[in-house]
């Protein structure tokens, strides 16, 4: 077992060597212009891309024709939202979203919100969900899409998707899913969800960084957007810029095995999620599980650790990469927005940890972690004065603190 050990694959994932030796040849050899179909070193990368192509949209359930390659799921959010803002801005001019969407969603909303558009911000539930009773109620006659996350990232809760693809269907509205966090580690079928346009990342699923696609469907209904980036006309017009082909090899060789490996990769690692799990809540109390304990990610485990602050348990475990709950990790500083909307406190945000496990993740590292956790909670406690007073029964809010 190598230190540290890797726990942050919600952030980013390592390359699988598979995915690396499938771009090896177009970092060196095969180095033509995918959109130079005039000679042969065009038309081979030109060919690599579409097998590419193909490997994503079959992971989705998709055509190849209806998959437009970015730079990345935040490139391809932004073209979601801005592209169907402007395309549609005479049927209307509503968004419908959630409080806790990544930062690429929210903070495209509140660009749109300053050019004319009306965005409402779905508040969530207890585990940090949307119903579709909520989508359906938020509906004007001014809305023209409405954008969620499939998974969130920082509490693994999945959103019904396939119910609220039905709302939207029955409203006649463009449904843009954020699948950055699920493609490649649960099943996805645009058709069968009722997904009109979908946003997703290589790096979150063992495939290289800086390219994304966003499937764009072609029919039923044909999904219009106007492009972000300007010139060429490449990717059908969505997105121009020279082909990043060597990504786009890695990005579809990722897919590949996503497919062929999804199934028994999610058993295998939900269970180390769940023995990482049981063993912290078996051996340490004031434990409280963020995020819905079933409908979750099987790789994501989010904990708060109250009276332990989130920063110190950190510097703790410096042999484990983890990420706290919250973006930044100073109690003087703001806990994580996600964790506010589903209604948990200040403190305990401030002592949430997300675990990210992942393809490469050991039962031998998840041992070495649990001691890690449980040695380095136990001593933090054993110094906060406020742990002993709880477990003494005294009620820490009916405490009147004086101040000098």
């Amino acid at each position: 077992m190598r230190l540290p050990i890797y726990l942050d694959n919600n952030s980013t994932t390592p390359l699988d060597p598979r995915v690396l030796e499938a771009m090896m040849p177009f970092l060196t050899e095969k180095f033509g212009n995918a959109a130079s179909r005039s000679h042969a070193f065009g038309w081979e990368t030109e060919e690599a891309v579409e097998k590419s192509r193909a490997s994503i949209a079959k992971l989705i359930g998709a055509n190849l024709k209806e998959i437009v390659f970015t730079s990345g799921a935040t490139e391809s959010i932004n073209i979601a939202l801005k592209g169907a803002a402007e395309m549609y801005s005479e049927k209307g001019n509503h968004i419908i979203t959630a409080a806790t969407e990544h930062k690429a969603t929210l903070d495209s909303a509140k660009y749109l919100e300053k050019h004319g558009c009306t965005v409402t911000y779905l508040p969530v539930d207890k585990f940090g969900a949307v119903s579709p009773e909520q989508v359906k109620a938020a509906i004007t006659d001014k809305t023209i899409l409405i954008s969620l996350m499939h998974a969130n990232n920082e509490i693994g809760t999945i959103h019904p998707i396939e119910e609220i693809g039905k709302v939207a269907k029955e409203a006649g509205i463009l449904f843009h899913v954020d699948a950055a966090q699920t493609a490649g580690k649960i099943p996805i079928d645009v058709e069968k969800m009722g997904i009109d346009i979908l946003s997703i990342s290589a790096h979150k699923m063992y495939g290289p960084k800086g390219v994304g696609g966003l499937y764009v469907r072609r029919t039923n209904p044909r999904v219009r957007l106007s492009p972000v980036v300007h010139g060429g006309g490449h990717e059908r017009g969505f997105r121009s810029g020279t082909l990043n082909v060597a990504g786009i090899v890695g990005f579809g060789k990722a897919a590949e095995l996503c497919s062929q490996e999804m199934a028994q990769e999610a058993v295998r690692v939900s269970a180390l999620r769940d023995k990482l799990k049981n063993a912290l809540f078996s051996q340490l109390d004031e434990l409280f599980l963020n995020g819905d304990p079933i409908k979750r990610l099987p790789n994501n485990l989010n904990i708060s650790f109250a009276f332990v602050e989130g920063e110190a348990l950190m510097m703790g475990l410096k042999e484990v990469a983890v990420s706290s709950g919250s973006a930044c990790t100073s109690a003087s500083l703001e806990p994580s927005y996600v964790l506010k909307a589903m209604g948990v406190g200040e403190e305990l945000a401030h002592t949430s940890i997300r675990f990210g496990l992942g393809r490469f993740t050991t039962a031998e590292e998840i041992d070495f972690v649990i001691e890690k956790v449980v040695g380095v909670v136990k001593k933090l406690r054993d110094m906060s004065p406020l742990y002993e007073m709880a477990k003494e029964g005294i009620d820490l809010k009916s405490v009147q603190w004086t101040t000098h």
